[in-house]
């Protein structure tokens, strides 16, 4: 038989395989598409990222992985993995060149995988890696891929170009537009407000600026006066100051939690508190008090916020010594954090040899006390930035006191602020 008879024969053969595998994808894609598209709404990793990547990483869920450890992102247990493991060979060689089994993670199911992905991702201790992707655009699927593939997330030298061709094949970028629509809720039509871009944000009505309106003319269009205005927004311009394209004016308060699954944000590049509350329409000052923030400070990049519930557990914000406990905190509910400021026990305090007379000042004169040493046990989403500017020092001064010459912190590492 000659080589094109074998190619017609092999033909037939190719397409039913090609056209297995387009089905396998397409049915894949179907089941997991819901908690793709709620990862992104909760974390913001695009959802025909996340969906690309595990039809690549698990072959659409056929893989060894994928089928006997519910791990669908070929995600490696590490150092700091201590839940349940799966162990095959995959690319880890012994001292002598010889292959050896992998320790890869297993999860209880698949949705945990999705979840367990996007936690890998934005882990704070792997920010200098990751945590530049935080700052795309959601929607901007081929610089998220690029940025993977630079990350190192996978060897593959044409991992991106692997990633964008699944999504373009599969338009899985619909899902990341079916994330972003359903961030905000449909308006009403008997909601509407003749002349305003008006949409729902937390339950609260808000307006979008458009084609350089004010907010005195927003005042007058809607019938909610500036004054009130100016409650529901915080930081509203002046009222002939014309708003960029996109700006958000509540006419109603914003409420003081945010009302949808997602509990934290990750904080963007020059994003403020004020952006934030905008955002997901949640009061300004509840902000701050859920997440422990002196009002008026600003968060840093990819620290988390908390949108709902109680307020962080005591020891995740640092508190100055003798800084009186907050108000209507919630109930001790362990050690899993703990205190960020320990101070010296007073065997070993300073001492204050001064005795009148020996400064030369009056006898009645007496000197300023020693200053008290301020310690800080670093937790989880700890940088020294962030350190730095809660307690109104440098970065460069905690480096100096702590003989540090990089910038990574531990958990549980005990740092000398002052």
């Amino acid at each position: 038989m000659n080589r094109f008879a074998l190619i017609l024969l092999l033909l037939p053969c190719l397409h039913l395989s090609a056209n297995a595998q387009s089905s396998d994808f397409y049915n894949y894609i179907e089941k997991y598409k819901k908690i793709a598209i709620k990862e992104m709404e909760r974390t913001g990793i695009p959802a025909s990222i996340k969906l690309a990547q595990a039809l690549l990483e698990s072959n659409a869920g056929k893989s060894e992985l994928a089928r006997k450890a519910n791990n669908h992102f070929g995600l490696k247990c590490h150092n700091d993995w201590t839940g349940p493991k799966y162990h095959k060979k995959d690319d880890d060689y012994d001292a002598f060149g010889n292959l050896q089994k992998s320790c890869f993670r297993k999860y209880r199911n698949a949705e945990d995988s999705y979840i367990a992905h996007s936690e890998f991702l934005r882990d704070p201790n792997k920010a200098n890696r990751y945590g530049f992707l935080f700052r795309l655009d959601a929607d901007d699927y081929k610089r998220w891929a690029r940025g993977l593939k630079r990350a190192g997330y996978a060897t593959a030298a044409n991992y991106d170009k692997k990633l964008i061709q699944l999504i373009e094949q599969y338009e899985l970028y619909r899902f990341d537009q079916m994330a972003l629509d359903r961030f905000e809720d449909e308006i009403k039509p008997d909601d509407m407000i003749a002349g305003l871009n008006l949409h729902l944000v937390n339950d609260a009505k808000v307006v979008f600026a458009k084609n350089n309106i004010t907010p005195q003319q927003i005042s007058l269009a809607s019938g909610v006066k500036m004054k009130r205005l100016k409650k529901y927004n915080e930081q509203l311009p002046e009222e002939t100051v014309a708003l960029p394209d996109g700006y958000r004016v509540f006419i109603q308060p914003k409420r003081c939690n945010y009302r949808g699954h997602q509990k934290w944000h990750y904080v963007q590049e020059g994003q403020t508190m004020f952006d934030i509350s905008q955002l997901y329409g949640v009061k300004l000052k509840k902000l701050y008090s859920r997440n422990r923030m002196p009002e008026g400070s600003e968060p840093q990049p990819d620290e988390r916020i908390k949108l709902s519930g109680w307020k962080i557990k005591k020891g995740t914000r640092p508190r100055l010594v003798n800084e009186p406990e907050p108000t209507n905190t919630i109930p001790n509910l362990g050690d899993e954090y703990l205190d960020e400021v320990e101070v010296p026990s007073p065997s070993t305090q300073p001492t204050n040899d001064w005795e009148p007379g020996n400064s030369g000042n009056d006898e009645n004169t007496k000197p300023e006390p020693a200053p008290q040493a301020v310690y800080y046990t670093v937790v989880k989403g700890d940088t020294l930035y962030g350190i730095s500017k809660r307690f109104g020092t440098t970065v460069e001064a905690i480096q100096k006191l702590n003989n540090l010459t990089g910038t990574t912190l531990s958990i549980g590492q005990v740092l000398r602020i002052r």
